[in-house]
């Protein structure tokens, strides 16, 4: 073979990008993408004999999902999950960068802490990654060094959830919106109400309360109550904000989709779990589908499903956060929220394009392009010439059940065992290094840090 290293040709794809789907074929020159072809058009003047061939008829080729809301546990929670399996997972299932939540122990609430973390991350993660600033009531100088080049954004929890980084105080609020150099993405739930809530349904139900009263005790209520106070915070004082996990149809009204993603100011996630799942589900996977904010009506779901095509959703994420399998199995009040995701959020995502809830081009654009433009991604996202080379080859006639002995997740178990997703995929390249291979990696080379245009 007389090609020449780090040159490869994805030779007869379906390629699916930039609200297209067309077959072609894909060059590609150590890290970046090299060339585009559409079969039929003019091919470039290159030399064919230097590319080593990867066929892929019959296949499609996306870019690398990017997703925004992982959460894996490292340093300090690593019996749930850790950087090194939580992006192996990743590469799996076509997730090649990702933004990882501060909710660590000891929680990234400084400067030193977060460049910590990207060192780890240097010499483990297969993926692409990206770190967020923690907020908490007193560490404003400390978020305020923030680098909008270096650094997804700034993580506000605006209700507590696993790994308890309140930031409850008013004035801090406010500066935080007011000041803050970056991006700020929420968790909206409003924290009173929710302890209301927790209050009415232990003494109603005790410690043997069902998993069915999550989406009661995490109400909807106490989701708008957040969210629009989010909104409202960043809209007095021009924030960019970031809304995650939205999970109720009423929170659909707090977003526009008429203004085109490149301007928003304020911007919305939608997770996979969100779109899948509804209430009626808990009877079967109880605290399996335990997150926050919680899985909620099956109106709520379709308000999303909607969302999610009219352009007031922008992205759509996992919130991966694993926990171990003796954890959720604990009663309802002592079990953890959050679940692993990462591995299958790709694959769940096409199934509901099979089943005629999504078009795969808009899959693409909410899990690729749209988190690429809304953070200001340097040269991600898209299958483009002189883009980075994170693409992802999927068969979408290769079904495969999810078992708790396939899933690669740390903790050992997925919330969609038992369930048959149609799409497979095949092959992972991470800045043009084919790491995930049918079901072999290659770990020769790690993921790179991601950076941004000023996202301030």
């Amino acid at each position: 073979m007389g090609f020449v290293p780090g040159k490869k040709k994805i030779e007869g794809a379906f390629v699916v990008n930039e609200g297209r789907s067309f077959k072609g074929d894909v060059y590609l020159n150590g890290h970046r993408i090299e060339q585009v072809v559409p079969s039929g058009s003019a091919a470039p003047a290159i030399n064919e004999s230097d590319y080593e061939i990867i066929p892929a008829e019959g296949l499609y080729l996306l870019p690398g999902v990017i997703d925004d809301q992982v959460h894996f546990r490292e340093p300090g929670l690593t019996r749930k999950g850790d950087i090194y399996t939580g992006s192996r997972a990743a590469v799996a299932g076509g997730v090649t960068s990702y933004m990882d939540m501060p909710n660590t122990r000891p929680p990234v609430l400084t400067q030193e802490l977060l460049e910590e973390k990207y060192r780890l991350a240097s010499g483990k993660s297969l993926a692409n990654y990206s770190f967020y600033m923690g907020a908490s009531n007193d560490n404003l100088e400390e978020l305020l060094k923030t680098d909008p080049r270096k650094v997804c954004g700034i993580k506000v929890f605006m209700g507590s959830s696993t790994g308890n980084m309140l930031v409850d105080d008013e004035q801090v609020l406010e500066k935080i919106f007011a000041a803050a150099p970056t991006l700020v993405a929420v968790h909206c739930e409003d924290e009173q109400t929710v302890a209301e809530g927790k209050k009415i349904y232990f003494e109603k139900y005790g410690a043997n309360a069902p998993a069915s009263v999550h989406p009661l005790v995490r109400s909807a209520e106490a989701c708008y109550l957040s969210s629009s106070k989010a909104v409202g915070l960043a809209r007095r004082h021009g924030t960019r904000l970031h809304v995650l996990h939205l999970s109720t149809a009423r929170e659909m009204e707090l977003f526009d989709n008429t203004i085109p993603l490149e301007e928003k100011k304020i911007t919305a996630e939608v997770c996979v779990h969100h779109l899948w799942f509804s209430e009626e589900d808990y009877g079967r996977k109880g605290n399996f589908i335990k997150w926050n904010p919680a899985i909620k009506t099956g109106n709520d779901r379709e308000a999303l499903r909607q969302s999610l095509l009219d352009g007031r959703i922008d992205v759509v994420a996992t919130d991966h956060a694993p926990h171990t399998l003796d954890e959720k199995q604990k009663t309802y009040f002592k079990a953890p929220s959050g679940g692993p995701m990462v591995q299958h959020s790709l694959p769940a995502m096409l199934e509901l394009s099979k089943q005629g809830v999504i078009p795969i081009e808009k899959v693409v654009e909410k899990m690729c392009h749209n988190p690429a433009v809304l953070f200001r991604v340097k040269k991600r996202g898209f299958i483009r010439k002189g883009y980075f080379a994170d693409l992802v080859l999927v068969d979408l006639n290769k079904p495969r059940l999810v078992k708790n002995e396939n899933v690669l997740y740390k903790c050992g178990w997925s919330p969609l065992e038992g369930i048959t997703l149609h799409a497979q995929v095949m092959k992972t390249f991470v800045n043009g290094h084919l790491v995930y291979n049918e079901g072999v990696f290659d770990e020769s080379k790690k993921g790179e840090r991601m950076l941004f245009e000023k996202n301030g």
